[in-house]
């Protein structure tokens, strides 16, 4: 399952300079708009330490962590959704992608210019979420255009999208998002998910400080903070400059020096990773096993079959059964053939809701 995260913003706010942090890819980071023109884009593993201790018993031939993909989109300005700025080629990128991670700064210097002149997370906020939803606000009136006719013929469905798309061109009208709209139902959303609108993706406010801003955010922050709770959205704070210069850090001990001078125990890097999976419902499953070791991304709520299908199509169309290890049982016992003799190895059926941390064993025959 590859996800795929947006970084989004206004220029000069630290994207690329994230971006660099996050992923073995460079962005240009330079101190003047537009310095990301095409997208860049890298792949970078999740954090894991289940995963460390996992291989650490096992001693596989092979370890493959879970993946994100990681997109920097270049800098919105006001009147994007109108092609301000290649804006229509960015606002098309950002629809490509499952999660929004909403970069603000939140930080005076100087000698790093702000498009509009000085800081103000909250009215940089507004811009790019009015760009966005100018953006929706498009492709629902194009979809009522088009479903409207049909409506009008006696189409059961047409009339329950065009109910859906009216509701959304009234929330949009109000400069909300759509993922605060709580009217619809689910069989609305299903007909109107191909429309992709971007102000319905889940977002993370990724609120970027200097280090004096660190651990737990500044003025600017809370301001933030106090908007993201009417949405639903987490807010994350990251210190970029910092961040680049743990980047740099090979060793370990350096590192966990650095980031406890800092008065932080994990870099803001690995949280963002973790709080993109959780805004996306992402949940981790394992196999463990003398070849491999492997983290398996599934969405939470999947039952057997399905997460069985993540692996191979062929492993859900001819599902049996699913061997189950909890996590903490193998780390305490260390030895599969120990966890069976415990009585610790669960089987389980077509009906299993897998969960986190799962380590499992797939029976099927096709």
């Amino acid at each position: 399952m590859s996800l795929q995260c947006g970084i989004v913003g206004l220029p000069n706010v630290g994207k690329s300079t994230l971006f660099n942090c996050l992923s073995n890819a460079r962005a240009q980071a330079a101190n003047f708009p537009f310095c990301t023109i095409e997208p860049n884009i890298g792949v970078i593993t999740v954090p894991d330490e289940r995963l460390e201790k996992l291989t650490e018993i096992a001693k596989p031939q092979n370890v493959v962590p879970a993946t994100v993909e990681i997109v920097d989109i270049a800098g919105l300005v006001k009147g994007a959704s109108k092609g301000e700025g290649l804006g229509n080629q960015f606002l098309g990128n950002i629809k490509n992608t499952h999660a929004i991670l909403h970069v603000l700064r939140c930080f005076e210097n100087d000698n790093i210019i702000h498009v509009d002149g000085s800081v103000d997370p909250v009215r940089d906020k507004e811009i790019i979420d009015t760009e966005l939803q100018l953006k929706d606000l498009e492709s629902v009136e194009n979809r009522l255009s088009r479903v409207q006719k049909q409506a009008k013929a006696g189409d059961k469905e047409a009339v329950k999208i065009m109910d859906a798309c009216e509701k959304y061109k009234a929330h949009l009208e109000k400069g909300l998002n759509i993922r605060t709209l709580q009217e619809l139902t689910e069989e609305q959303q299903s007909l109107t998910a191909d429309m992709n609108l971007l102000t319905a993706k889940p977002v993370l406010y990724v609120c970027n400080v200097d280090e004096k801003g660190l651990p737990d955010g500044n003025a600017w922050v809370d301001k933030i903070r106090d908007i993201a709770k009417s949405e639903n959205a987490e807010v994350l704070v990251i210190c970029a400059a910092a961040e680049a210069e743990i980047a740099e850090l090979e060793d370990p001990e350096e590192r966990a020096m650095f980031l406890s001078d800092l008065g932080l125990q994990e870099s803001g890097v690995a949280k963002l990773i973790k709080a993109a999976y959780r805004i996306l419902n992402y949940i981790t499953y394992f196999t463990v096993g003398e070849k491999e070791v492997r983290a398996w991304t599934i969405t939470r709520g999947m039952k057997a079959p399905q997460a069985a299908g993540v692996i191979h199509s062929d492993f859900e169309k001819g599902f049996i059964r699913a061997e189950v290890i909890k996590y903490d049982d193998y780390v305490t016992y260390k030895s599969e053939s120990v966890i069976r003799e415990m009585g610790k190895l669960g089987v389980e059926g077509k009906e299993y809701v897998v969960k986190d941390g799962d380590c499992m064993h797939f029976r099927f025959n096709v």
